[in-house]
């Protein structure tokens, strides 16, 4: 295979797939889901135990903890899980968009702002190097996420027939 020359890509750097994939493997946030699995779980959880701050006086506001302690935290845990579930949504589309312009053929970028749009056709080494990027480092990242949310729906689901059975 011919090397690529990077300096021959018109695209800025900060907007060029790769770069942009390696931000957000650098990123605070973005890089939850790259941990292992305790470690994302334990992310995950501190959200959702952060999240009380607000869930919890709400809930309260409903459901009296000392009357209705299972309702109150029923309702607390849900309202809670709204906030895991804006987290797991803002990963989701965040590594999609970086999927997305990975696998693609053509670059859409700017040089200097929004009015002056080009596109760049990837040459074939690139374009086979992004895509492998995608199947081995990205799709991973993106089914993780997706099971996450599966197991956050069947979350909900208990928690609703609990709620219906109590």
């Amino acid at each position: 295979m011919r090397e690529f020359s990077v300096s021959s890509c018109p695209v800025p750097a900060e907007q060029q797939p790769i770069n942009e994939y390696q931000e957000l493997t650098d990123s605070w946030f973005f890089s939850w889901v790259r941990l292992d699995w305790r470690g994302y779980i334990m992310k995950l959880a501190e959200v959702w135990t952060g999240s009380w701050v607000i869930a919890g006086p709400l809930a309260a506001a409903s459901f009296a903890p000392q009357k209705q302690p299972l309702q109150f935290i029923l309702a607390g845990g849900g309202g809670a899980l709204v906030f895991v579930a804006l987290t797991l949504l803002r990963l989701y589309l965040g590594w999609s968009y970086v999927r997305d312009r990975l696998f693609r053929e053509t670059i859409v970028y700017e040089e200097s702002g929004w009015y002056d749009g080009q596109t760049w056709t990837k040459p074939p080494e690139l374009l086979t190097r992004d895509r492998l990027m995608v199947s081995y480092q990205v799709q991973p990242i993106l089914e993780r996420l997706k099971q996450t949310f599966a197991i956050l729906v069947l979350f909900v689901f208990i928690g609703s027939l609990i709620w219906n059975f109590f």
